[in-house]
């Protein structure tokens, strides 16, 4: 529903919805009816921080996502939902997945249903019966990123008392409902009836993914619904524009509400973008003009911070120099951490990206640490690498990185395996991917020998072989989960070199699943194996954590 903007003070551009409005007397605005204070209290009893300084402790949605929620349940007179549709759009780490979680626990077990008014006139909640919540992408493997944070979002008393069982794409509850993960398949959706639908990064959701299909067909649920009972929120990052996504087509909607060109239905569409004079290719170069270039430095700063809103995680300067990196697309670092609508990039990960992960304090791997690995190999073409990611903390430690031109032009490939039996000797290896390339017969050997103590496949069929030709798809996902985990700070590392470079010539590579890495080049000279066994041991990790291996433990940082 379109604001009253009678009582409020005049909105400048890129504040779009009602969460960052205040009112004249310079108070928040904020529904007169909702149930969202019932929720929020709901979801400090019940769920956990899952990650971060505070992991473990009541979650506290920030002021700013506690607005959204308030609005989000905002009702009217009848005690109906104000809005049937939502659209949340923010910068990249704004925390968006953990937001998406914990209201998909307040759908199943929440007081999310309108009861009944009490003496004071205010709207009580109740839970609702056989919830049936739905979190969907263009790509299962994409609900994931949702996924993977419920074991830790979920407290001892919120299991115990609702009784759920948590499963990879599958959450029940005692009471009849369920959350669970759906895909790009809009036949298996036709005619479902949820309560309550997320869409996922539907900037993603295109035409050549089945997106557009999908969209229809939640749309068409949630029109069925009785009494207006399913809600969809869509969560995005800003679009490129001319891709005609799922996201770029809830924003023409809503611009045509604004222009009077279509009837409001309720669509609650929420975004806070950087100023629009915001500089980036405007900067002034340093040498030529420094006052010009610290001015719009110091708006550059002003923009990021309006638009992390109450995300103070982000650092800005960090982000400035993302900004500024010469290897960012300027367009896509304004979608990116502007939220503003822009355009595209080629690299896959910017050097301060990398180096904000960057933990000095970092405790080292330790004999018994419970560990990941992720093992590239070849003959002499490119460099051998292994690399360990540390169940505990996701943490990333290169074990060790073998370029053929200081072995005369060859792997030692004794050596290697030599180093890869002295991992299962020292460590507590729960999980192996190695691409099968150039060294299927020593994974075959490490398969019989360790495949046995492994907690989880590296495939169905295999206990440690992973061949990326054939698991493009698992791949593919790894370096989008990986790349975001850097993004959101939810991986560390001591600062390995090598790593490092590896990780930075990395180049995205668009495909039928998502963006995977590739070199420059065929022909390049710039290596990213230790980029690539980097996303094999953090992928297996994450599979791990949401493995039913994973069920009992008690002393895991979910990142």
């Amino acid at each position: 529903m379109l604001i009253d903007e009678s009582e409020l003070i005049p909105a400048p551009s890129h504040i779009i919805g009602p969460t960052w409005r205040r009112r004249k007397d310079g108070s928040w605005y904020l529904p007169e009816k909702t149930l969202g204070w019932e929720i929020l209290n709901w979801m400090a009893a019940y769920l956990n921080q899952p990650s971060g300084p505070d992991a473990g402790k009541p979650f506290l949605p920030t002021l700013e996502q506690a607005r959204f929620l308030l609005w989000w349940y905002a009702v009217d007179e009848r005690g109906r939902f104000t809005y049937r549709k939502g659209v949340l759009r923010r910068l990249k780490g704004w925390g968006k997945d953990p937001l998406a979680a914990a209201m998909s626990l307040a759908e199943l077990c929440g007081p999310v249903v309108f009861s009944r008014w009490d003496e004071n006139g205010e709207p009580i909640g109740t839970a609702r019966s056989a919830a049936w919540i739905q979190i969907a992408a263009v790509s299962q493997d994409q609900t994931r990123n949702t996924f993977t944070l419920f074991p830790a979002m979920a407290s001892q008393k919120l299991r115990e008392e609702y009784g759920l069982e948590l499963n990879k794409t599958i959450i029940f509850a005692e009471n009849g409902g369920m959350i669970e993960a759906v895909t790009a398949s809009p036949l298996a959706m036709e005619g479902k009836r949820p309560t309550f639908v997320i869409k996922n990064e539907t900037q993603w959701w295109l035409e050549n993914n089945s997106g557009h299909e999908m969209a229809n067909v939640i749309a068409g649920n949630v029109d069925k619904a009785a009494y207006g009972g399913c809600r969809v929120l869509s969560i995005c990052n800003a679009h490129r524009p001319g891709e005609n996504s799922d996201a770029e087509q809830d924003w023409e909607s809503y611009q045509d509400v604004l222009a009077g060109n279509a009837v409001d239905t309720g669509l609650l569409y929420d975004a806070l973008e950087a100023p629009a004079d915001t500089p980036v290719s405007e900067i002034a170069e340093l040498t030529e003009d420094p006052e010009a270039y610290e001015k719009a430095l110091q708006k550059l700063r002003e923009g990021i911070e309006i638009a992390r809103g109450d995300a103070v995680w982000l650092d800005i300067e960090t982000l400035v120099q993302s900004i500024l990196d010469v290897r960012n697309d300027v367009t896509e670092s304004r979608r990116k951490f502007l939220n503003q609508i822009n355009a595209a990039e080629d690299s896959w990960i910017a050097p301060r990206e990398w180096d904000a992960c960057l933990d000095k304090d970092l405790r080292p791997l330790e004999p018994g640490d419970a560990i990941t690995l992720g093992f590239d190999g070849s003959k002499g073409n490119d460099w051998t690498a292994l690399v360990a990611c540390r169940v505990e903390d996701g943490a990333l430690f290169p074990i060790k990185v073998w370029n053929p031109e200081k072995y005369e032009g060859q792997i030692p490939r004794e050596q290697v395996n030599a180093t890869v039996e002295w991992c299962f000797g020292t460590y507590d290896v729960r999980a192996m991917r190695a691409d099968v390339r150039e060294f299927e017969a020593y994974i075959d050997k490490w398969s019989t020998k360790y495949g046995k103590k492994l907690k989880i496949k590296a495939t169905p069929k295999h206990p440690i072989a992973f061949d990326m030709r054939g698991n493009q798809k698992q791949f593919t996902l790894d370096c989008e989960r990986f790349e975001d985990a850097v993004i959101e700070g939810q991986i560390v590392h001591r600062g390995d070199p090598v790593l490092r470079q590896h990780i930075l010539n990395a180049h995205r590579r668009p495909n039928n699943h998502g963006v995977a890495i590739g070199k420059a080049s065929k022909d390049s000279s710039r290596k990213i194996d230790a980029a690539v066994c980097a996303v094999l041991a953090y992928g297996a990790r994450q599979e791990l954590l949401m493995s039913k291996h994973n069920r009992s433990r008690k002393a895991v940082i979910f990142r």
